[in-house]
């Protein structure tokens, strides 16, 4: 369930929700004259209605944060805290994404079973097609299968596979990482546009807001993730092939870009693999080698 969370002034003791959403009186610095409470705004999305459906039958990116966005736009919230790689890879008319936190760990876990220790014929879940494709490619010898639900009902019917795939921020943030087999490093497994990051967004005119979500943007995640959604975006945001990517910003502040496009059956996987420091420009440039490439081909034959 994605929650939308309401901002307000209020007394200088900073509470429970305010720990929550990571605003206190040490995070606004010495010179804050006041703490903000965080109170929650529960919204419902298409997503959440339909956990039992492949999220490309029920409308593919963007059904978890439809109904979140509506509820920033409509003033019933002041932001809302998204999974980055929940969102559209294009901005939102009214809204604004004015910070990206520090990001947790982009990569993805099995749990059950380590890579090497699957058998032949051994049923794996995902409910990703990125990492299906990725795991296809892997190990032709596993038998895929299909997963749905919050990170709690895939891990209670864990049980019934010899391995799931999971993200391990997801399992970190809900204290579920013991369960973790193995952690996929990105060359094995290239993660999902944003994965890991968390990206918080507000109405475009909110300059207070604004100003105030400004103190927990985190400059290196916000460089990684837009060069990664800027390759999403050449792509092509509704994109029906699997696609991944991965940035992280070098001490010398070059950002390096890696992604990948492939086919739906895991036989053809391109990635390459880039550096810049425009991130906007350099996820377009890695999009249309990987297009250019092959990539553009993969399209076709996908639409037919």
């Amino acid at each position: 369930m994605n929650v939308a969370h309401e901002q307000a002034r209020s007394v200088p003791e900073a509470g429970e929700n305010d720990a929550a959403s990571g605003q206190t009186d040490a995070d606004a610095g010495p010179d804050a004259e006041r703490a903000y409470r965080v109170l929650p705004v529960t919204v419902e999305t298409s997503g959440d209605r339909q956990r039992g459906q492949p999220i490309a039958a029920i409308g593919g990116q963007g059904v978890f944060v439809k109904e979140v966005q509506a509820a920033v736009l409509d003033g019933r919230a002041h932001f809302a805290v998204h999974s980055a790689k929940d969102l559209p890879s294009g901005p939102t008319d009214g809204l604004v994404l004015a910070a990206f936190p520090p990001r947790g760990d982009p990569r993805d876990a099995l749990v059950g079973s380590t890579l090497a220790d699957l058998a032949p014929g051994a049923r794996v879940a995902t409910g990703s097609v990125r990492r299906r494709t990725q795991l296809a490619a892997l190990r032709p010898d596993v038998d895929l299968c299909e997963i749905r639900g919050n990170i709690d009902t895939r891990l209670a019917k864990a049980r019934d596979f010899d391995a799931i795939l999971l993200a391990v921020a997801a399992l970190d943030r809900l204290a579920r990482g013991s369960r973790i087999a193995e952690v996929l490093e990105p060359s094995v497994m290239l993660p999902q546009v944003g994965q890991g990051a968390l990206a918080v967004e507000c109405r475009a005119g909110d300059l207070d807001t604004i100003a105030l979500l400004a103190t927990v943007d985190d400059r290196t995640t916000r460089l990684a993730v837009e060069a990664e959604r800027s390759f999403l975006a050449e792509v092509g945001g509704g994109c029906e092939l699997p696609v991944g990517a991965l940035a992280h910003v070098g001490d010398d502040g070059e950002i390096v870009l890696e992604a990948l496009l492939a086919s739906l059956d895991g036989s053809t996987i391109l990635r390459h693999r880039a550096t810049g420091r425009d991130q906007a420009a350099l996820g377009r440039a890695v999009a249309r080698h990987l297009l250019d490439g092959g990539g553009g081909e993969l399209m076709e034959a996908a639409r037919r």
